[in-house]
């Protein structure tokens, strides 16, 4: 196959055969039962999760900022953390709608639309740098991961200031030490 369609063959096995990889890191798709050797566990939260769903404000159908997320101390060693912001149930699954790494050990929560000095954002699903903030539709809602990684190493220039999504999510993948989920459904 060559031209077009061949690049875009190529571009979507990359994408599939990526996934299918991350996902056995736990990165994506359902999360593995933790056993003995499994990650540390680290508690998520968020003060505006009211019963689990995630503010009409922090979605597409309100001024769309990311909502402020609270973690509890890595382990000791931790070098950086890095959160994901992912849903292994939409239709072309999963979807990544936000990465932010190299936050420092030291810091336990991202505030209402900012990110911690340093810290740097990778390109989500849609393509882009950003917070994606979720956009149900139709009458179902989704459950929405926010998954903090505790991390052994800090990329600092080892990734471009924003990398591509596998790029971020197979660099992350083999480094986490911990980690803890928050799931929050947003209301369409």
């Amino acid at each position: 196959m060559g031209g077009r369609a061949g690049r875009l063959t190529g571009w979507v096995a990359c994408l599939v055969s990526g996934s299918l990889l991350l996902g056995g890191c736990g990165l994506l798709g359902r999360p593995k039962p933790l056993t003995a050797d499994a990650p540390l566990t680290m508690s998520v939260t968020s003060p505006v999760f009211t019963g689990g769903v995630i503010p009409t404000q922090f979605t597409c159908h309100g001024h769309g900022q990311s909502p402020p997320i609270f973690w509890s101390a890595p382990p000791p060693g931790t070098k950086s953390l890095a959160l994901v912001l992912d849903d292994s149930a939409a239709p072309i699954s999963p979807r990544v709608y936000w990465i932010v790494f190299d936050i420092s050990p030291a810091t336990t929560d991202l505030q209402f639309g900012a990110l911690p000095p340093h810290a740097r954002v990778a390109y989500n699903s849609s393509g882009k740098p950003d917070y994606d903030p979720p956009c149900p539709v139709g009458a179902s809602s989704h459950d929405y991961r926010f998954t903090v990684y505790a991390l052994n190493t800090f990329f600092g220039s080892s990734l471009p200031t924003n990398p591509r999504l596998l790029q971020a999510l197979a660099a992350i993948a083999p480094h986490v030490t911990a980690r803890g989920t928050l799931t929050a459904k947003a209301l369409p």
